[in-house]
């Protein structure tokens, strides 16, 4: 099994600061802990929790600045965590430190999942089952409908004075056809995670465990799916193969579903870069992160395949 990317040993006022908290926590209390940076996170930042003389680990994770307006709810990851590990998909919850909003887990041993990993039809298959545990386990608090978020996005950028892109209407309208489409064939609101990176992904060994659920909520499984699929550019057998794991079959209509998702995934994703331009810090150009999923975004729904998903989903 590997072991995760760290960083140096963390001291000072934060060590201070997080070791105080994790005191508060029976499991961990009384121990001496060292703490390592894990890389990633854009609106967070997870430390790697030791403690001296045992071989337990933990991760606490801290909230980024201004994440709630991204639609990140701190209480509602927590639950959607808990849930996760109840069907054995997250990781295992130790304590969500309040009022800090900390949120410590099991450090899940395993490997990560590669970009090339993902292609094949064993993982696929794999990440189909683990979606599907979860779609199919306890409902979570929160909503997650991506076609109220994009105007949601678009109202608190323009409140930070960020100018919103011409490519705005043109996706709006797409989306409201996909919109309209899925309303001739709505589907129950499942627990989903919204935001399926390789890099949230945990090979166990076992299972493909999912870890990171800031964005879970009530939603569509079928962003799910699409999400995962244009995250990793599936090809269109490998969306088939996706689906036919998922559902046992593969159905035309909820194909279809699926390829516009893909599209909604990417508005979602356009938007969320917009936004950060008005409250992220970090050195990262978002102007360029959004034009790109809104080139590929607008770019998709040019062709005819679309057109045809459009009318497959919506049963024509």
């Amino acid at each position: 099994m590997s072991e995760p990317p760290v960083g140096e040993i963390v001291t000072g006022e934060l060590r201070d600061q997080l070791v105080g908290a994790m005191q508060r926590v029976p499991e961990i209390a009384g121990q001496k802990l060292t703490l390592r940076p894990l890389s990633g996170g854009i609106t967070n930042r997870n430390f790697l929790v030791e403690a001296a003389g045992t071989a337990d680990r933990w991760v606490i994770r801290l909230a980024g600045n201004d994440t709630h307006l991204l639609g990140i709810s701190r209480e509602v990851e927590h639950a959607a965590t808990v849930a996760a590990a109840g069907v054995g998909v997250g990781p295992e919850v130790t304590a969500f430190i309040r009022p800090e909003g900390y949120l410590v887990t099991r450090f899940i041993v395993g490997s990560p999942v590669s970009d090339e990993a993902v292609h094949r039809p064993e993982t696929l298959r794999r990440v189909a089952d683990s979606l599907r545990r979860i779609h199919d386990g306890p409902a979570i608090p929160g909503l997650f409908v991506p076609f109220r978020i994009v105007e949601a996005y678009r109202a608190l950028a323009l409140a930070r004075g960020v100018p919103i892109p011409a490519e705005y209407d043109l996706a709006q309208s797409v989306a409201r056809r996909i919109e309209l489409a899925f309303l001739t064939s709505p589907v129950d609101l499942r627990p989903c995670h919204n935001d399926l990176l390789n890099a949230n992904f945990i090979d166990d060994g076992t299972r493909i465990r999912i870890v990171d659920w800031e964005y879970a909520g009530m939603g569509d499984p079928f962003f799910d799916l699409g999400n995962f699929s244009i995250n990793h550019e599936l090809t269109p057998d490998e969306d088939a193969e996706l689906l036919a794991a998922y559902d046992g079959e593969v159905r035309p209509a909820r194909l279809a579903r699926l390829t516009l998702m893909r599209t909604v995934s990417d508005f979602r994703e356009a938007m969320w870069g917009v936004l950060q331009q008005g409250i992220s810090s970090l050195d990262v150009d978002f102007v360029e992160y959004a034009g790109e999923h809104f080139d590929r975004l607008l770019g998709g729904a040019a062709t005819p395949s679309f057109e045809r998903a459009l009318r497959t989903a919506a049963g024509d």
